[in-house]
């Protein structure tokens, strides 16, 4: 079943890939849906882009709603989270001591972005320390909420962690931060098509996911939500046509971010296609197998390569990425030299808090015969 899975995508045969997080994969199916959608701009363009491309927007931000639960016309589509984070942390109406609390296991780029504008506005980015290996929801939660102050005005927060691969427990934090009158901003770059998703139940104030990782679509296709009371706050990253439209459309929120100049949005039209896709496939079923093939070995492997997990209880706080911490002393681009080097094995290594981490992602097209070669090859290394 897994190498009919692995047929279906465009990945070099001859290279271990264990890196699915980092860009995603793209099935060859969803890639001729792209290129039919392209051939559909270049022979018609102004038909395309003019008269067609709001309501085929409005399908596709139709179809993604009803995928991560919540409603399409909160959406809008950017080509990647950071540049929706972007958005929003340029738009925020912050004031002189004003802090924004988060983890130290946040994206770098997001750390960047809060750091770059916390420094124009004077504002604090609080990074919580949480220790690894993790232990209870209720005691991260506390280690979080122990920070907050009358100066916390904003939580952000991943809902999996780029770079520990941990899923946090974010529901009760936008619960808490509600009450508060804390604004919640959740980075769930790694969320959609790797864990059921379902952001009206989670409830935050704004929430950004990328469609092009574990829902697999084509690069460059993630989306930005935002309550509705908030919307108006957001301001356009692009000032272009929709601001001060001469045609308004739904909302004030979809016209200043929908169309910001000529550019090919073939790759956002593709969403209705790769979900029902991926359903045809019964992707949910096959990926949980992955999950629990992923569990099991990481058990294994800890066990015998005496290396550090970061979770004591992985079906609850992992999905289809596991980081483990290696041996001290160990330099990250070493590992991943001999790794690929050695075994032409793809899997990133870096330095995490002074850690050398190793993080494995386990798609369908992944074999646990790969997950062998990667223990015997880490064995072979650290001895």
């Amino acid at each position: 079943m897994t190498m009919e899975i692995k047929s279906l995508f465009n990945i070099n045969p001859d290279v271990v890939y264990l890196n699915h997080g980092s860009f995603g994969a793209c099935p060859k199916a969803v890639l001729n849906e792209l290129v039919r959608l392209q051939k559909l701009l270049e022979w018609q363009p102004i038909e395309f882009l003019a008269s067609d491309l709001e309501h085929r927007l409005d399908e596709s931000r139709r179809s993604l709603g009803n995928y991560v639960g919540c409603d399409g016309d909160d959406l809008v589509l950017f080509p990647n989270p950071t540049t929706a984070i972007n958005a929003v942390v340029r738009s925020l109406q912050l004031s002189y001591g004003d802090e924004i609390l988060s983890t130290n296991h946040e994206y770098g780029a997001m750390n960047r972005t809060w750091k770059y504008f916390c420094g124009k506005n004077h504002t604090e980015f609080i990074a919580v320390d949480i220790p690894v290996p993790v232990s209870t929801e209720e005691d991260f939660i506390e280690r979080i909420w122990s920070k907050v102050t009358d100066r916390t005005k904003i939580l952000f927060i991943s809902h999996i962690t780029s770079q520990t691969a941990l899923i946090f427990p974010i529901k009760e934090l936008c619960r808490r931060a509600k009450e508060k009158k804390i604004m919640t901003i959740i980075d769930g770059a790694h969320a959609p098509g790797q864990i059921p998703l379902n952001i009206m139940d989670i409830d935050p104030d704004i929430y950004s996911g990328a469609c092009h990782k574990w829902m697999c679509a084509p690069k460059g296709v993630s989306f930005l939500y935002v309550k509705k009371e908030f919307q108006d706050l957001i301001d356009p990253l692009v000032v272009s046509w929709g601001w001060e439209s001469d045609m308004p459309g739904k909302s004030r929120y979809l016209d200043y971010h929908q169309w910001q100049g000529t550019r090919d949005m073939s790759v956002f039209l593709t969403i209705p296609f790769t979900i029902e896709y991926l359903k045809s496939l019964s992707w949910e079923n096959i990926i949980s197998k992955s999950r629990e093939q992923l569990r099991q070995f990481q058990e294994k492997m800890c066990s015998k390569l005496d290396i550090k997990t970061l979770t004591t209880a992985s079906s609850k706080w992992q999905g289809q990425m596991a980081s483990f911490i290696l041996p001290d002393n160990t330099d990250p681009e070493i590992v991943k030299t001999f790794l690929f080097s050695n075994y032409r094995i793809e899997v990133p290594v870096f330095d995490w808090n002074g850690n050398t981490v190793i993080r494995i992602s386990m798609q369908p097209y992944n074999t646990i015969k790969e997950l062998h070669l990667l223990e015997q090859a880490l064995s072979e290394f650290l001895n």
